[in-house]
């Protein structure tokens, strides 16, 4: 996998790579020009030689250093940061916390590697089953550097979460490990996100309430309104707090549907609905809506020049000649362009990929243990036979319509849960109810993956059973980082016969894919009828 080519990238981090292998041009299916991506290495570099300089240093770690090694890894996520000036600052600040951590090794003359930064095309050009264990490491922490960062965000943070960032780094950067010493570091990348998803949950439930199931409206109404897309809630709670009195409603996107479900969100009345669906949609949604768009987080494709003047960031993501909102989270400037453009002059009634015109959200662990006696109930009588969680990322790439017909072809007698945005192929279906519950159930956002892990865990402490012999099947979608260290998470609990799709990661070598269906009959989906047939048999 040769680099030496001037100004090409290798990439495949994410689940629509280039022809499912790599990309290698200059450009990535995600919009990042070769030298971003080459930044986005070098920056990865610093942040394995700032996690050596640590290594025995553990003492001169401050709350920055943490910070950095965070922001650092959540910007070279998928769809946060295109912007070459906000990474290279990040590379220059790694560069100054490792020289105050060991500032002796700059001047020593026998040079032992301490202060060295990572070649990543090192991790790129290693033997296949090494590349893959290491791009699991590092993929699955730059999945959970975003929730890290979401918890931080609201004041909440785990210092073993923080100090495991160093260590799985550390074995990154490492050449003379094999597949003896990175499998454990692997698996250990699912424990400590088990512990990072909890303490998000715990940041956002102690924050913003426990999420109660709500009905939103895909309506928009007529008149100013700013669209927020992302994942970060503390971003929408000041965007409601700043709007409130000025005669804007504020409309959730993607991953932000599930904000409806928190009590501290839904208070303010002009947090109104949801509009569009997943994220790869946003450039044909975007294009028209006389509207600005906040994104928050991750999933930001790069803007058409069309709508581009509407589009605004914060926090970690970044796209050059966009506007970005700061640390002061001064959200003038959006309101000020909401209030110019005006909105609709009317009501405009939208529908959801299935022509349904609302969605529901918040059946978080807390909903559903509260009617657990109901749930085990239904269960013991039969009226509910299975149930399935369905879901994980959207995204473009073909197949996924595979989940849409894989819940409208569930039977009347199975529950799906949902989270994540890939619940939008099939969240505006009207499918009924069993007793109190609607048979579509969406838990939240992916992070929201611990809520369906408690509930799974509980329901087998009410059966008696393991969670592998409950009633339960997971089919899942993924397309970023974030579903990878998800994953791990699920695997790292010994949860079994998990279907993944739409196509399993390049970054999967045959024998490290050969290692997960041994262990944990983990396989492709296939087709909807037949992968239903299986795990109802």
């Amino acid at each position: 996998m040769n680099q030496s080519t001037e100004r090409k990238m290798f990439c495949f981090q994410c689940e629509q790579t280039a022809g499912c292998s790599g990309c290698t041009g200059n450009t990535g299916v995600c919009g990042k020009t070769a030298d971003i991506a080459q930044l986005q290495d070098k920056l990865t570099g610093s942040l394995v030689g700032l996690a050596r300089a640590a290594e025995g240093n553990e003492t001169l770690i401050t709350d920055a250093t943490d910070q950095l090694i965070i922001e650092g890894l959540f910007s070279t996520l998928t769809n946060v940061s295109f912007d070459e000036h906000r990474l290279s600052a990040l590379v220059e600040k790694a560069e100054e916390e490792k020289r105050r951590i060991i500032p002796n090794c700059f001047s020593c003359v026998a040079s032992c590697g301490k202060s060295n930064d990572y070649d990543l095309n090192e991790l790129w050009n290693a033997q296949e089953d090494i590349r893959s264990l290491k791009s699991l490491i590092l993929f699955g922490i730059r999945g959970m550097a975003a929730y890290a960062y979401h918890a931080k965000v609201l004041g909440y943070q785990d210092p073993s979460v923080n100090r495991f960032f160093y260590k799985a780094l550390y074995a990154v950067g490492t050449s003379d490990w094999g597949m003896e010493e990175l499998l454990p570091i692997v698996m250990e990348v699912g424990e400590v996100n088990l512990k990072c998803m909890a303490l998000l949950d715990k940041a956002n439930t102690e924050t913003l309430g426990n999420p109660a199931p709500a009905e939103v409206s895909l309506t928009v109404e007529k008149g100013p309104f700013i669209v927020i897309s992302g994942h970060d809630l503390y971003d929408l709670k000041q965007l409601l707090i700043q709007t409130e009195g000025k005669g804007i409603n504020i409309y959730t996107h993607g991953e932000m549907l599930p904000a409806h479900a928190y009590p501290e969100l839904r208070k303010f009345s002009h947090l109104k609905g949801n509009f569009g669906t997943a994220w790869q949609n946003q450039q044909k949604e975007f294009a028209g809506i006389p509207a600005p768009v906040l994104f928050t987080t991750n999933c930001l494709m790069p803007p058409k020049s069309s709508y581009a003047d509407r589009v605004f960031t914060t926090e970690a993501v970044s796209y050059p000649g966009l506007v970005h909102i700061g640390e002061d989270k001064d959200f003038t400037p959006v309101i000020e362009k909401a209030l110019t453009l005006g909105g609709y002059a009317e009501d405009m009634h939208f529908t959801g990929i299935n022509g349904g015109n609302k969605v529901t959200t918040g059946f978080g662990r807390h909903a559903v243990l509260s009617a657990a006696d109901q749930v085990i109930q239904a269960v013991k009588s039969g009226a509910i036979r299975h149930f399935f969680l369905v879901g994980g990322c959207d995204g473009a790439r073909s197949g996924r319509n595979y989940y849409t017909e894989f819940v409208k072809n569930t039977p009347s007698d199975t529950l799906i849960l949902t989270l994540a945005c890939g619940k939008y192929r099939f969240n505006d279906l009207d499918l009924g109810t069993i007793g109190a519950f609607p048979r579509i159930m969406d838990m939240g956002q992916c992070n929201d993956a611990y809520s369906a892990i408690q509930v799974a865990l509980a329901l087998s402490q009410a059966f008696q059973c393991e969670v592998n012999e409950l009633p339960l099947s997971m089919v899942l979608s993924w397309y970023e980082q974030k579903a990878v260290c998800i994953l791990l998470t699920l695997l790292h609990l010994g949860i079994q016969n998990i279907l993944l799709g739409p196509s399993l990661p390049a970054f999967i070598s045959p024998n490290v894919l050969n290692c997960l269906v041994e262990q944990y009959n983990i396989a492709p989906i296939s087709t909807p009828e037949e992968d239903l047939k299986k795990l109802l048999k």
